[in-house]
């Protein structure tokens, strides 16, 4: 006992020497990725400042995402104001690499996670976070269920600086520019919107490819969706009064790449329900949209 007493004694005088290293701070556990996203999207507001990207920023960004994406420097993002971090999900158990637009500035542009457990797979986008309800959830659900899966949320809410924050409307956003980088790559991506039940009163989720024409994925979803219980409007095959999404600039990016892009608007009820957000995130994946 004496000795033990002698080495805590021993400690305690170190640690109070000038110049003595302090003890290790204690951190709490890892927040999980749905709470840094929810805490992110619960700051958006339609009087928000924001401005859209110059075009030399623009250019930055997309060498700086590009950079992130293949692991190399992170330089050019944080010249945008971005942070970036490695971080594990401790609902999945997965790496991910998070770049975060400051807060509290002109310079909302966004949040992007890349899951670092596989190679980039399939892109997940939230582009009306705050508007769109619940929107970011149903992203963080399919982002976790997708090996490799990049998830893109806007950084301010779509009627921030007279709507030109609206970035599935607009190419000057440095959402845009991350979007058409990834379907350059080949990326399927699935954008993530919502409308008011009375819209379409007999309509669960509406599915559209955009631009393009309609391939196996978009099939393939609908198809499931429909197993799933929910009543689906095919934007291909029926009039889906103006919730097609044929004026989406992702989607027509994506034309322009020959890959797949899915629109898909979900009501206010999906939306608002756990189940159905399991029950729709489960379709997708089964879906297997990273395949044509």
């Amino acid at each position: 006992m004496v000795g033990v007493g002698l080495a805590l004694a021993l400690a305690l005088t170190l640690l109070l020497l000038p110049g003595a290293s302090p003890a290790p701070e204690a951190h709490g556990p890892e927040a999980g990725l749905d709470t840094l996203v929810t805490e992110f999207t619960s700051a958006l507001s339609a009087d928000q400042a924001y401005r859209p990207p110059i075009a030399a920023e623009r250019r930055t960004a997309a060498t700086g995402f590009t950079a992130l994406l293949d692991r190399r420097d992170t330089g050019d993002l944080r010249k945008l104001g971005f942070s970036v971090e490695d971080r594990v999900d401790p609902a999945t158990g997965r790496p991910y690499t998070i770049a975060t637009s400051e807060p509290g500035t002109r310079r909302a542009w966004g949040m992007y996670v890349i899951d670092r457990s596989a190679p980039p797979s399939l892109v997940v986008e939230v582009p009306h976070p705050a508007f769109d309800l619940r929107t970011e959830l149903f992203g963080v659900d399919l982002f976790r269920r997708v090996p490799g899966a990049v998830l893109l949320v806007a950084g301010a809410h779509r009627k921030a600086d007279d709507s030109h924050a609206d970035v599935a409307h607009e190419e000057d956003s440095v959402f845009h520019v991350v979007a058409a980088s990834l379907a350059a790559r080949g990326l399927t991506q699935v954008q993530l919107h919502g409308f008011h039940n009375e819209n379409l009163p007999s309509t669960d989720i509406v599915l559209s490819s955009g631009a393009a024409t309609a391939g196996g994925a978009a099939h393939r979803a609908a198809d499931r969706l429909t197993a799933a219980g929910f009543a689906v409007c095919r934007a291909w095959a029926d009039r889906c009064t103006g919730l097609e999404g044929s004026t989406n600039v992702q989607g027509k990016a994506a034309a322009e790449d020959d890959t797949a892009f899915l629109h898909v608007e979900m009501s206010r009820t999906v939306r608002d329900s756990p189940q159905h957000r399991e029950q729709v995130v489960g379709a997708l994946v089964d879906a297997d949209l990273g395949k044509p």
